[in-house]
């Protein structure tokens, strides 16, 4: 998914820096959990107009099999990263009065985790909670912020830790019987930061081939 979006920001003209925690072409190493190297991280890149916080770990397991360390973990990649990297983005956005931040939210902070487990879930629910809060926050400063709430696209979450019985039982919930491509993605996204959606925000962008509708 995040390359899907590189590829698309990058094509319609932006410069795109991308973070990992692993050496890789294209990123500046860091651990988004670390709020330390968020800030040296932002520091490195410069000015930023767009962010997409889109890092996240998947768990499946549910209450009872969750462990501390897994709970604090998935917190950690996926909410803590987004707060650390919009906190550090959003003082530069402010004073040039226009940003986008997106994040990538989660089918299972509306339905409890259909497959995902309990931090997964809780995760994407807080992830939520911090769109609506920074949109809120920062609308008079010409910054959005939105949420786009996929449901299983089609990356190695779906495809490695989901088993065939679970895909099978999965694809039999979609009205539009297949999985999300990274492309479809990473459409949304370049709706979402394009200047023209400036009147959207504190949106969550439902991207689940008809499983919840409302």
């Amino acid at each position: 998914m995040g390359l899907a979006v590189v590829k698309a920001l990058a094509a319609d003209g932006l410069r795109v820096v991308g973070l990992d925690v692993r050496p890789a072409k294209g990123c500046v190493v860091c651990d988004i959990s670390d709020p330390d190297a968020v800030a040296q991280a932002v520091r490195r890149i410069g000015r930023v107009d767009v962010l997409v916080n889109n890092a996240g770990i998947l768990s499946n397991n549910k209450s009872e099999a969750t462990t501390p360390d897994e709970w604090r973990r998935v917190l950690a990649a996926n909410l803590d990263g987004a707060f650390y990297l919009s906190r550090a983005v959003i003082p530069g956005m402010k004073r040039r009065r226009w940003g986008r931040i997106v994040n990538t939210c989660s089918l299972a902070a509306k339905t409890g985790g259909l497959t995902a487990g309990t931090a997964y879930s809780s995760s994407k629910g807080a992830l939520t909670s911090l769109t609506f809060s920074l949109a809120r926050e920062l609308a008079p400063f010409g910054v959005t912020v939105n949420g786009i709430s996929p449901a299983y696209v089609r990356t190695p979450m779906v495809t490695k830790q989901l088993d065939a019985a679970q895909r099978r039982a999965v694809l039999a919930q979609i009205p539009v019987g297949r999985f999300c491509e990274p492309e479809e993605f990473a459409h949304v996204v370049r709706f979402l930061v394009h200047p023209l959606a400036g009147f959207v925000t504190g949106e969550i962008v439902d991207l689940n081939g008809g499983v919840v509708m409302d």
